[in-house]
């Protein structure tokens, strides 16, 4: 599994790379910094959508976190390339054309999952699972769009259920803020990156 830490450490990286360019764009407004923004704050005060904040150990679960999550980026980039401010609409394009390389990853797994009668059952049942923190992480008004490209890939129904709401943060969140800002923590305020 060396290549697929790999692959994820790089998706990883990019991601970061596009909340830094988001937040620049909030710092900006708000008359802060980005790292201000980023790590400047308590667990409780990040709005991000729960999904991101589960580690998952079952490769199944892994995988169906990682396409559900690229499935919905997806939809949210659309709206927001299509946004009338341009600052976002070039971040939202930049971001998605580094996107469509994490969704083909995605696929790419799924596809291999979905081959065999074991991959088949323990993928539906890390969707099923996740399904309602997959909603979490658009607006009400997206996810129907959502529901469809899933069930559409799946071939099935996925089960009724009510998102997870953004902001409602997971135990997995403390422990990865504490990493996240253990070296910005460790330093004087004011010190300058």
């Amino acid at each position: 599994f060396l290549e697929e830490d790999v692959a994820f450490s790089s998706i990883a990286q990019n991601e970061i790379g596009h909340a830094r360019a988001l937040y620049e764009l909030a710092a900006r407004e708000l008359d802060t910094t980005a790292d201000e923004l980023a790590f400047d704050r308590d667990a409780d005060e990040y709005r991000c959508a729960p999904l991101v904040q589960l580690r998952r150990l079952e490769w199944a679960r892994t995988i169906a976190r990682h396409w559900l999550y690229e499935t919905a980026d997806e939809i949210r980039l659309a709206i927001l390339k299509a946004s009338d401010d341009s600052e976002i609409a070039g971040i939202a394009s930049k971001i998605d054309r580094e996107e469509a390389y994490h969704r083909m990853h995605a696929e790419m797994w799924v596809e291999r999952l979905l081959a065999t009668g074991e991959g088949r059952r323990r993928f539906n049942e890390a969707v099923d699972e996740l399904w309602p923190y997959a909603l979490g992480v658009l607006d009400d008004a997206l996810r129907p769009e959502l529901r469809e490209r899933v069930e559409e890939r799946l071939g099935r129904k996925l089960p009724d259920a009510e998102p997870v709401p953004r902001g409602r943060h997971e135990a997995e969140l403390r422990q990865l803020w504490e990493e996240m800002t253990m070296v910005r923590r460790s330093a004087p305020t004011g010190a300058r990156w």
